[in-house]
């Protein structure tokens, strides 16, 4: 009777782990822009501790994991109770950095957040979590939001079909507006949804022209005929991160109005 109960319940455990939702959010200390990027200070913390904290506040995220490549984040991090992996510094994207620990988790989707989206808002989340539950043809979807900065090359830009299913990403302004009619463009969010069985099979594949031609690591996956799903997430400033000088300048202004940072606290 008890044997019974045991694979029951072992039964379970693993079938409730499988669907598991994790967060991981890759961590790189040597940024090409900004230096030591995911330790800068905000607030009086590391810019990646705002993005662990509002990642906690995702109500369909089961666990939020940082995933650094050096023992300076590994430590600051720890500092404040966060939960992080150490992983190998030849990774040569945030994607094969976050794939590394996936492949030893027991979960059906894997959320990479960027380390410098700090002002990420966690019902986006949510709504990503979502969308990709109830469109699960897809392997990967990457939430878009309305631009109309022309000629923005640090932005990356996704043209989609009528069924969400994406086409193309660019650095350059897609589809081209030759008859100049009234248009936004869809901004590549800094957050994106994998299944887990999908992410493995994307790190599998070699680099790709198209991926190196653009400097835009998910072009490997539509070379390779995987499925991206993309939709329209409700806040339409596309301003969620921290990438250049003055994107930090200018971050540090907007900490201290930010609401949302209210909801979250640090420990040390």
């Amino acid at each position: 009777m008890v044997t019974h109960i045991l694979i029951i319940l072992s039964f379970w455990e693993r079938k409730l782990n499988i669907s598991m939702i994790i967060g991981l959010i890759p961590a790189r200390l040597n940024s090409t822009r900004l230096p030591n990027k995911p330790l800068l200070n905000i607030e009086g913390y590391p810019l990646v501790m705002h993005v662990y904290s509002r990642a906690k506040l995702a109500k369909k995220l089961d666990k939020v994991i940082i995933c650094a490549d050096d023992y300076k984040i590994y430590n600051a991090v720890k500092k404040y109770g966060a939960e992080c992996i150490l992983t190998s510094k030849k990774h040569k994207n945030g994607t094969e950095r976050i794939c590394e620990v996936a492949k030893k988790l027991n979960a059906e989707f894997i959320v990479d957040i960027q380390c410098d989206a700090c002002f990420i808002n966690p019902k986006d989340i949510d709504r990503l979590i979502t969308f990709h539950q109830k469109k699960k043809n897809f392997d990967i979807v990457i939430p878009h939001s309305k631009f109309n900065t022309k000629n923005d090359h640090s932005a990356v830009k996704i043209y989609s079909d009528k069924n969400n299913q994406i086409i193309y990403m660019s650095r350059n302004d897609i589809p081209y507006n030759f008859y100049k009619k009234k248009m936004f463009l869809k901004r590549h969010q800094d957050f994106i949804s994998f299944k887990k069985k999908s992410l493995i099979k994307f790190s599998k594949f070699s680099q790709s022209y198209l991926e190196n031609l653009e400097g835009i690591e998910l072009l490997r996956a539509l070379e390779n005929k995987m499925h991206l799903g993309t939709f329209k997430i409700t806040d339409d400033n596309p301003v969620s991160s921290i990438n250049t000088k003055k994107d930090y300048i200018n971050g540090k202004k907007r900490m201290k109005f930010d609401l949302i940072k209210k909801k979250y606290s640090f420990k040390s």
